[in-house]
This record gives C-alpha cells, structure tokens and sequence, in this order.
C-alpha cells in the first residue's frame, strides 16, 4: 500500500482528480488533516480527526464505495457511475493494484472494473457469473 506521503507527493506534483465533482479526493482527504485539504482541491474540509492511514481503513471505505458504485451501475446512472468507478480506481492505486487503478475496461457503467475490484478484494458484488459486458447492462436495455 501507498504510504501517504507518497499519495501526497503525487497530487503535489500533478496528479489530478479524475471525477469532474472531485469525488475520489473528497473521499481521500478524509485520511488527511484539514489544512491539506487544499492540496487536493477542497478547500474547508469538514472532517476534523483523520481517518487512520491503515490497509484496513482504506479497505473499509473501498467496500463502501463499491456497493455504492455497483447501485449506481447497475441503475445505470451515467455520471454517478463513472464517478464512482474512478473512486475505487484510486483505492486500488493506493493498495498497489494496477490492473484495476489503470483499467480502461468501462463497459456498461464500469462494471468489468467493479467486479474485478469486488473478486480482488474479496467484497461481494450483485451480478454473479456476469463478467459485467453483457448486453442487458447496456444503456439501451430495458433491465433484465
């Protein structure tokens, strides 16, 4: 796992958000002090304890987020979605996963992303067998 100086050094020297809303580093800033909250675009942080830099806390809030990214896929919410695919992207940038953090497979709102992060992390997901590409996740579905 990323040491949090190094998460730091990388937004430091340009490593951008990827959700237009910052919702990947409104998430992170919470395992920050508040007066670094400007670094990652936020300014007013509300939090006022960090959460601890442990593997066991950055997962917790992985398996948050993915139940919530697989909500927002499976009910097809397009920004919401993609936001939060790009969300459990940077967990597994911080847990040293490259195949998920740098994954390009979005197809039907993330969901080959959000099941490979499911299988990896040992975290239940709600479509099965299903690798996630299949037609009736499709926009132009009309559900299953």
């Amino acid at each position: 796992m990323l040491t949090r100086e190094v998460v730091l050094e990388a937004i430091k020297n340009g490593r951008e958000s990827a959700c237009i809303d910052l919702r990947d580093y409104s998430r992170l800033c919470r395992f920050f002090p508040p007066e670094q909250a400007v670094l990652f675009g936020l300014a007013g942080a509300n939090h006022i304890n960090p959460l601890p830099w442990t593997e066991e806390a950055i997962k917790a809030e992985l398996s948050k987020d993915l139940d919530f990214a697989f909500e927002k896929a499976l009910d097809r919410r397009g920004l919401s979605a993609d936001a939060m695919t790009e969300v459990v992207q940077m967990w597994a940038w911080i847990l040293e996963v490259p195949e998920i953090a740098e994954s390009e497979d979005y197809a039907y709102y993330g969901l080959p992303i959000l099941k490979a992060a499911a299988i990896k992390f040992g975290l239940q997901h709600p479509i099965g067998d299903d690798t996630g590409r299949e037609l009736k996740y499709s926009s132009s579905s009309s559900g299953s």
